[in-house]
């Protein structure tokens, strides 16, 4: 199986340790004890010298909720700005409104700053209630991928909704599925939902996604 594993980190360390275990492409962040916010210049640089992995950055200046102020989303925008300074290889953010449904108003502008530089989605998708109107929104506002565990806790419980979202999205975006993705259950995920990229958080050694890597081999 042809899969792409996207390894979750927030250190150096980390990210040799997901270019150990298989990982071909990284999530780059700082604090992911909060669900991750925007990784610094020195650190995006370390890990452009020494693994050498394709780098998507977050964009996220806080933990908490995905509904951000003027100030936040001020922000934000120079915080792209820095990480496409750096020549990432793509974006992660994650913008809602006041009713928990996508902000597509500033989800399209960050996808207009972005330029070239491809944009996930994260899971800021699965606290809203209806999927499919969301999916509808994140294509039209240029998204190039959604990070989901289809609205569920878990990837494992969200099989069925994720197999509706690659369904309805017909190839117009990547749907990746993370949310406690083991070496277990990836291989019951990725046929159940017809997927062909997950995302797992890395941890202090390659074992959890040497573990995922190999049950797709």
């Amino acid at each position: 199986m042809n899969i792409l594993v996207e390894g979750c980190v927030e250190t150096i360390e980390e990210c040799i340790n997901a270019k150990r275990g298989g990982a071909r492409r990284l999530e780059l962040c700082d604090r992911l004890d909060v669900g991750g916010t925007t990784p610094s210049a020195a650190l995006i640089e370390s890990v452009q010298r020494n693994v050498g992995l394709p780098i998507m950055a977050m964009v996220r200046p806080r933990g908490g909720s995905f509904v951000h102020t003027a100030a936040e989303l001020d922000q934000m925008r120079r915080d792209l700005d820095m990480v496409l300074s750096k020549n990432v290889e793509g974006v992660v953010i994650g913008i809602l409104d006041d009713r928990n449904r996508v902000d597509t108003k500033r989800t399209a502008e960050f996808v207009r700053l972005a330029g070239n530089t491809p944009v996930t989605f994260h899971k800021a998708f699965d606290v809203i209630d209806d999927l499919s109107s969301a999916l509808d929104d994140l294509m039209a506002c240029g998204i190039k991928r959604l990070l989901t565990s289809g609205g569920k806790p878990t990837a494992a419980e969200g099989i069925e909704k994720l197999a509706m979202l690659v369904e309805r999205s017909a190839g117009r975006i990547e749907i990746m599925a993370g949310g406690k993705v083991r070496g277990s259950n990836v291989r019951a995920i990725v046929e159940g939902a017809g997927l062909g990229e997950v995302h797992a958080r890395v941890g202090g050694d390659e074992t959890q996604i040497r573990s995922i890597v190999d049950a797709l081999t």
